[in-house]
């Protein structure tokens, strides 16, 4: 009897051990890369049109960054430590200005808005967001771009292409 408790006891001990250590492990390695996806910020027609005439700024000259500090572990240190050297500052050339068409079209429906930049030949999407208890999707191709709402059972989608012509949006409810 006495030897079958010291059994239990020990696989009890063991196993609260290792996923104590399973957890601590997942966890540190987990700590800081979960996240909550962004969502899409509404924006007026005519603060999408503001945006789609203006000049982007150019980008920053990247800094580079310090190396990090090694956080305390139980484990032993690394026997050869390794320092990275700091990358040169590079002065990137800034992208080329892209022409919008200037033909900006906000589509509400009842899943949510989306919004569109209709040139003579082709479309981007400005944005897209979803109504209140909506979720959204988004899909694009070299000819179409698709934004489908969705909650439970009801869905809809506004779709724009341009494969044939000039763009066109439709929008279906589901």
């Amino acid at each position: 009897m006495r030897r079958g408790l010291v059994h239990v006891l020990a696989w009890l001990l063991a196993t609260a051990a290792a996923t104590t250590l399973s957890w601590w492990g997942v966890h540190t390695v987990m700590a800081g890369t979960a996240y909550d996806p962004p969502r899409a910020v509404p924006i007026s027609a005519a603060e999408a049109a503001a945006h789609a005439t203006a000049r982007p700024p150019a980008p920053p000259a990247p800094t580079p960054t310090p190396t990090p500090t090694p956080r305390r572990t139980s484990a032993p240190p690394s026997p050869t430590p390794t320092r990275t050297a700091p990358t040169p500052t590079v002065n990137p050339t800034p992208p080329a200005p892209t022409t919008p068409s200037g033909d900006v079209k906000a589509y509400d429906t009842g899943g949510g808005r989306a919004v569109f930049d209709l040139g003579p030949v082709s479309a981007t999407l400005v944005s897209a967001t979803p109504g209140t208890g909506w979720s959204m999707q988004v899909f694009k191709t070299e000819t179409w771009i698709r934004v489908e709402f969705s909650r439970s059972t009801d869905r809809v989608t506004v779709f724009c292409d341009w494969h044939d012509g000039p763009p066109h949006v439709d929008v279906q409810t589901y």
